[in-house]
């Protein structure tokens, strides 16, 4: 990947460089790594031992002022009113026809001061326009805010031991402030991992390599390494990748994410009489666990088509090899009348058409 200024550093990306990570992605125009040893040997680590990620493309959008809540809950068709300083939500973002933009999680810090800590988009922009269109008293911007993430089964020994044991008191989804080097850190119980963990927001840049060292000290014995958001344990758990899995053609219905909209509940959230159209109807098509038969499936790359009866009726848009599972995984979004379990659809992969049967959970 040829370097350029648009693509920003991150404060722990010398650290990623000397773990050795072999590939990246973009993400927010920042470099993502996307495996270090491999991806089944980084996969079988984070199942037993613990990792961190420099998920610092994982940008905030922060809205602070006395409208702040205000802008929040027009933002978001889920009912935020009961959220408390300290908790984390979240929450879908959608347009006014109800189409996704963003599936962040919500930082409560403030009455008047939020995070949104973002997917791959522009989010920033909507949310500005949004505060603009309503003529509402804040400022939003982007804080050079970088996440850490501890991932992994012995995460909360790691953490504990650098922060303290008030690091046992956060619930899931719940964040603290702790004190590191004389400076203040958020840490939240969250991560883009089945295998649970915390999130650490870095706020100072010159800390970025003192943390990293400190929580690799702190972790040698635990086998502490270098990772990354891992694609076969996000496709086992169904953890939905915006850009990918869903755009802003597919609603929080279609995407399984129905729980998490609450639009009838609220007076004036962005898209609430199209959401509450939608939620009274049947999706046409919706998020499913598939199950591909054959050996191992290249990267998708881009979307591959579910054919049932020479038609399409939807399509594949992640998938790999499970080595625990000995078989295919995938995510895709299903037709209607073809989504019910044990229904048997044709992929077709970029090396051949294969059967792909869909599942009624995930793998989680």
């Amino acid at each position: 990947m040829t370097a350029s200024c648009r693509l920003r550093r991150t404060p722990f990306s010398q650290n990623v460089d000397n773990a050795g990570a072999k590939a990246f992605t973009v993400y927010n125009r920042m470099l993502l790594p996307t495996f270090f040893e491999s991806i089944e040997a980084d996969y079988h680590h984070l199942k037993s031992h613990v990792q961190l990620w420099d998920v610092s493309c994982q940008r905030q959008v922060e809205i602070r002022g006395p409208d702040a809540s205000h802008l929040m809950q027009l933002l978001t068709p889920r009912n935020i009113s009961s959220m408390m300083s300290g908790q984390c939500r979240y929450v879908p973002i959608v347009d006014d026809a109800g189409g996704m933009l963003n599936d962040p999680v919500a930082l409560k810090l403030l009455d008047d001061l939020w995070w949104l800590s973002i997917s791959d988009s522009d989010l920033l922009l909507w949310v500005k326009a949004i505060a603009i269109g309503f003529g509402l008293n804040v400022i939003v911007d982007e804080p050079d805010v970088s996440p850490l993430a501890v991932q992994g089964p012995t995460s909360k020994k790691l953490v504990e031991r650098v922060f303290g044991s008030k690091i046992n008191d956060i619930r899931f989804f719940g964040f603290d402030i702790f004190s590191f080097m004389g400076q203040d850190l958020i840490v939240s119980r969250s991560g883009y991992s089945k295998q649970g963990g915390f999130e650490i927001y870095l706020a100072d840049y010159s800390l970025g390599t003192s943390l990293w060292s400190t929580l690799f000290e702190a972790g040698a014995d635990l086998d502490v390494r270098a990772g990354c958001p891992n694609l076969i344990d996000r496709v086992e758990a169904g953890l939905l990748s915006y850009g990918g899995d869903m755009t802003s053609d597919n609603s929080p219905y279609e995407c399984g994410l129905g729980k998490y909209c609450q639009p009838e509940e609220i007076k004036n959230c962005i898209g609430r009489e199209a959401l509450i159209k939608k939620s009274k109807e049947e999706p046409i098509r919706q998020i499913r666990p598939l199950e591909i038969a054959g050996s191992k499936v290249p990267i998708c790359a881009e979307a591959w088509p579910l054919i049932k009866n020479h038609q399409r009726v939807g399509q594949v848009t992640a998938a790999v090899w499970s080595p625990d599972f000995e078989t295919n995984v995938a995510i895709g979004m299903v037709d209607q009348e073809y989504w019910a379990s044990g229904t048997e659809l044709i992929v077709e992969t970029p090396q051949d058409a294969r059967s792909a049967i869909v599942r009624s959970s995930f793998w989680s």
